[in-house]
C-alpha cells in the first residue's frame, strides 16, 4: 500500500467511525442559505452578475454526509448535484439525509478526489470544503478537481490556516504522544483528548482557546475527534496556500470574506504605512494582514477556468441598463432592517430600502431610479453588499 492509499484508509476510518459533519437529520429542507453555495450568489460574487443558466452541473467534492450537499440541491433548484467521498459511512448518513429533506437531483459515488476523472463531463461548480487539507497529497487533488471544472466554471475551497490553529496543532501532537501504539485507535484518541482537557489548568492557554472557540461544537464526538484525532492534516499559511493555488492552474478570483483582507480594518489609524502598502502585491498584502491578525483559522476563496467574463459597472449608463432583482441570500425583507449574505444586520436607508422594493427581476435600474431618489454609487453599494442581483442588458 502506497503512503497516499495508507493516509486515504486511514481518513476513511475515521469518518466510517466518526460520520462528519454530525448535524441532525431533517423531513424538510435544512434552514437559512449559505451564498457560497447558490449559484446565483456565487457567480455574481465571482463576475458582478447573475448568471444566464442555472441548469447546471455541481460537484460536492469530499461530501462527508451530505450538509453542503443537501444546501447544493436545495438552493440550486435547477442543478444536477454530484457528491463524493471517501467513506462509506458518511455517504450512508449523505444519501439518507438528502432522501429524507427531498434533495433528490443528487447522486453519490464512493471516490476519492484522486480518481473524480472517473465521472463523465464536467462541472460548472465544484465545492470542496474542509477536503484538501486532509490529503496527502493536496496539489494532486486540487489539480485532479481543476480538469473537471469547465470553462467559466467556478470551485469554491475551504482549507485550514496554520495561524489560526496552532494551538489545535499542539493538542494534535499531545495526544498522539499519549495515544503510542493506539493511534489510529479514534475512540481512545477521543477518551484521551476528553482526559487531557479535564486535566488541565484552566489558565492553560489550550484550554482557554478551546473554550472560547471550539467547546460548544465539540461537545460532540465526531466534531472532537475531526479537530483533535484526524490522521491527516496539512494547515497553510499565505504563502503556502498560493503555492497550492498557482498549482491547480485556475484564476484566485478572491477570498468569500473579503472584509477580512482589508489592511484599512487594521492600519487604518497609520495613513502614511497604508500608503507604504500600495508598493505590495496582493499576496504581499494578504500576508501582511494575516501576521497582524493571526485568528486566520481557514481560508475560504473561489476559483474560476477562463474564460471569465467580469461585469464593469463603473460606466452609468451600463449600469443603467442593467435588469435587478433582489439576491436570494438575504433574509427579513422587506424591512429597513435585514440579514445580508452573512447573517449579519444592514440597516437600509428609506432611499434604499424603497429601491429594493422595486427590484422585480424585470424592471431596468434606470427605470426604478425614475421614482427612487437613489444615486447610482447607492446602487453600487448595494451591488457590492450582495443585495442584489444584475443582469447586463
Amino acid at each position: 500500500m502506497s503512503d497516499s492509499q495508507a493516509v486515504s484508509a486511514a481518513v476513511a476510518k475515521l469518518y466510517n467511525t466518526y460520520p462528519f459533519p454530525p448535524e441532525p437529520l431533517l423531513d424538510e429542507p435544512p434552514p437559512g442559505y449559505n451564498w457560497r453555495w447558490n449559484w446565483l450568489t456565487a457567480h455574481s460574487f465571482c463576475t458582478g452578475y447573475k448568471p444566464q443558466r442555472q441548469d447546471i452541473r455541481i460537484l460536492d467534492a469530499g461530501c462527508g454526509t451530505g450538509v453542503g450537499t443537501e444546501y447544493l440541491v436545495h438552493l440550486n433548484p435547477k442543478a444536477a448535484v454530484v457528491g463524493i467521498d471517501l467513506s462509506t459511512g458518511a455517504l450512508a448518513v449523505a444519501k439518507e439525509r438528502c432522501q429524507r429533506s427531498g434533495a433528490n437531483r443528487v447522486e453519490f459515488h464512493h471516490l476519492s478526489l484522486y480518481d473524480v476523472e472517473e465521472l463523465p463531463g464536467e462541472f460548472d461548480l465544484i465545492n470542496c470544503v474542509g477536503v484538501l487539507h486532509h490529503l496527502s497529497d493536496p496539489i494532486r487533488g486540487i489539480q485532479a478537481l481543476a480538469k473537471k471544472l469547465a470553462p467559466g466554471g467556478f470551485m469554491h475551497i475551504f482549507v485550514y490556516g496554520e495561524l489560526g490553529r496552532w494551538e489545535i496543532q499542539l493538542m494534535q501532537k499531545a495526544i498522539a504522544i499519549l495515544q503510542g501504539d493506539k493511534r489510529g485507535d479514534y475512540r481512545d484518541g477521543v477518551q484521551v483528548g476528553r482526559q487531557i482537557f479535564s486535566s488541565l489548568p484552566e489558565n492553560n492557554r489550550i484550554v482557554k482557546y478551546e473554550k472560547q472557540r471550539w467547546s460548544w461544537e465539540n461537545q460532540r464526538d465526531e466534531c472532537f475527534a475531526d479537530m483533535y484525532v484526524h490522521p491527516q492534516e496539512i494547515d497553510y499559511n499565505i504563502d503556502t496556500l498560493f503555492e497550492l493555488i498557482d498549482a491547480a492552474g485556475l484564476e484566485f478570483i478572491g477570498f468569500s470574506n473579503p472584509g477580512f483582507w482589508q489592511l484599512d480594518r487594521l492600519l487604518g489609524k497609520a495613513p502614511e504605512l497604508i500608503e507604504r502598502s500600495q508598493e505590495l502585491s496582493d499576496r504581499q498584502r494578504y500576508r501582511l494582514i494575516e501576521l497582524l491578525d493571526p485568528e486566520v483559522t481557514h481560508y475560504e476563496f473561489f476559483l474560476g477556468r477562463p474564460p471569465l467574463t467580469k461585469a464593469d459597472w463603473s460606466n452609468d449608463s451600463t449600469l443603467l441598463a442593467a435588469t435587478v432583482e433582489l439576491s436570494p441570500c438575504i433574509d427579513g425583507f422587506p424591512s429597513r432592517a435585514i440579514f445580508n449574505h452573512d447573517y449579519q444586520i444592514v440597516n437600509l436607508s428609506e432611499a434604499e430600502f424603497e429601491f429594493l422594493q422595486n427590484c422585480d427581476g424585470n424592471s431596468t435600474v434606470a427605470e426604478i431610479l425614475t421614482s427612487v431618489q437613489l444615486e447610482l454609487d447607492g446602487v453600487r453599494t448595494l451591488l457590492q453588499q450582495q443585495l442584489i442581483l444584475l443582469t447586463p442588458a
